[in-house]
């Protein structure tokens, strides 16, 4: 049925061309954004996924920025705490040739004193957009992830990079909870009394069959059969003759009667002591087995842990010397430090040393004047000494100081070693993190073009197929238009 006032092929063939037109469109905004979902309107789940990437990428973006410059600032770091250790190795050359006792001391303390102070050039310039690594104790975060869970939050990961403190500052001794418990001095005072053992002789009114062998400190005295002629006195003021003309350092003896005393000034060293009567322990008789060192120690715990800020003081005469620890830092760093404070004071008659045994760790402080106090105390709630703490005490114009710089350098040069390991291992995380982060963002980006980028292949083949199905949609709704004119030519 014809009828003026329906005309279905018209609205049949306009409908088709509104949807040829909006194929169009959609195909058209494809072609100039690029994107086959532009919008939340063209599929809300995958637009809100790509969105919440897209956040992602941005985010590692600063990451990427983050790390850069974190990198930046170890790297300084660790250029700076290797030259430090070059220097100090120069230093230690000096210090080396200082040993010697007919060299000009005075220049080479020149040249040390010059090398210490490019020392802390260096270390005060070793810095980053305002950032040292060389100064202070406390840890550098840098932001190196995003972390996304299951439920959408997110947390920021870092890398921590410890601070490797290379300054020379001596530390402020706190006044927190007492760790006194953790030092303890061997004695009150620290005296220049030799330590002794005795050899008695047993009575014997004829000792010329008698053989004779006493050991101190690895080296023996023997007598035969038919050396010796008279009675116990006798045979003891012979082996006291024998005894110090060994020449022993450090080692003397006396004789009363039939009783030797044996004595020994040895700061830091045990003398062994052995004898025998015709090869026998039977008719001599030693009071002790060896002649302990003169030195009197300070005794560090073996069980306490040492935290930052945790100072311990030694007392030697009226004078206090501190040393604080930092972070990470063992009893060894402290009875290494406390060395170090003892020695920059330059005490004539006062040496010290570090030992350990049995895994303590101890402070021996020997005196060879007039007899001193001595005591030792700590505290928690102090600020750290530098890890080069003691540089600026090294004096090698005298043979004291020299030979007390020996050690003290090599301590020194240990920590700037470890200040540059730590940074280097801290430098190469960093990179390796910063070249995942590049990674990752290109594999987002990739992602987010899988779920949203348009097939421009794709897009250009089915516009020309659409563009053509337009026109033919107009000829056809021009055709249905004309229906109605069909129909007047029927009243003609």
């Amino acid at each position: 049925m014809s009828s003026i006032l329906t005309n279905s092929s018209s609205m049949i063939a306009l409908q088709t061309l509104k949807t040829i037109n909006s194929g169009l469109n959609k195909t058209q905004g494809e072609i100039s954004t690029g994107k086959s979902i532009a919008s939340a309107k063209d599929n809300s789940a995958i637009w809100a996924i790509s969105k919440v990437m897209e956040a992602d990428v941005s985010g590692f973006k600063a990451i990427s920025e983050s790390l850069s410059l974190g990198e930046s600032t170890v790297a300084v770091a660790r250029q700076a705490s290797e030259t430090v250790t070059d220097l100090l190795t120069e230093i230690k050359g000096k210090v080396v040739a200082a040993q010697e006792e007919n060299v000009d001391r005075e220049k080479i303390q020149t040249d040390i004193s010059a090398l210490r102070d490019q020392i802390n050039s260096i270390v005060g310039a070793a810095q980053f957009n305002g950032l040292n690594m060389l100064s202070g104790t406390e840890n550098v975060n840098v932001l190196s992830s995003l972390d996304r869970a299951s439920d959408g939050t997110v947390t920021a990961s870092n890398i921590t990079v410890s601070r490797q403190d290379l300054t020379t500052e001596a530390g402020t001794y706190g006044s927190g909870t007492s760790l006194s418990a953790n030092a303890t001095a061997s004695a009150s005072a620290v005296v220049n009394t030799a330590n002794t053992e005795t050899l008695t002789i047993a009575t014997d009114t004829d000792v010329s069959t008698d053989a004779f062998s006493v050991t101190i400190a690895g080296s023996t005295i023997s007598f035969d059969a038919g050396d010796l002629a008279g009675d116990q006195d006798a045979a003891a003021l012979a082996i006291n003759g024998a005894i110090n003309g060994l020449g022993l350092t450090g080692v003397s003896a006396s004789v009363a009667a039939n009783v030797i005393t044996i004595s020994s000034t040895r700061a830091f060293e045990d003398v062994s002591l052995a004898a025998l009567k015709n090869g026998a322990a039977t008719g001599v008789t030693l009071s002790g087995t060896a002649i302990g060192e003169r030195a009197e120690n300070i005794a560090l715990s073996t069980s306490a842990k040492v935290n930052d800020g945790d100072g311990y003081q030694v007392t030697v005469g009226s004078s206090a010397y501190t040393y604080v620890a930092g972070p990470s830092e063992t009893m060894e760093d402290v009875a290494k430090g406390l060395k170090a404070a003892i020695d920059s004071a330059g005490l004539s008659d006062i040496t010290t040393q570090v030992s350990e045994k049995n895994g303590q760790w101890s402070l021996k402080v020997d005196n060879n004047g007039t007899t001193l106090a001595f005591s030792a105390v700590g505290a928690a709630g102090g600020t750290a000494s530098g890890g080069l703490f003691g540089l600026g005490g090294i004096d090698v114009t005298t043979d004291s100081g020299a030979k007390a710089a020996l050690g003290n350098i090599e301590t020194l040069i240990g920590t700037a070693i470890d200040a540059s390991a730590s940074f280097g291992s801290a430098q190469g995380r960093i990179e390796t993190q910063s070249s995942f982060i590049g990674k990752l963002t290109d594999s987002l980006k990739v992602g987010i073009g899988s779920l949203v980028d348009a097939d421009m292949e794709e897009a250009s083949a089915r516009l020309q197929a659409l563009q053509v199905q337009q026109q033919l949609g107009i000829q056809s709704l021009s055709i249905a238009n004309q229906a109605p004119q069909n129909i007047l030519s029927l009243f003609r």
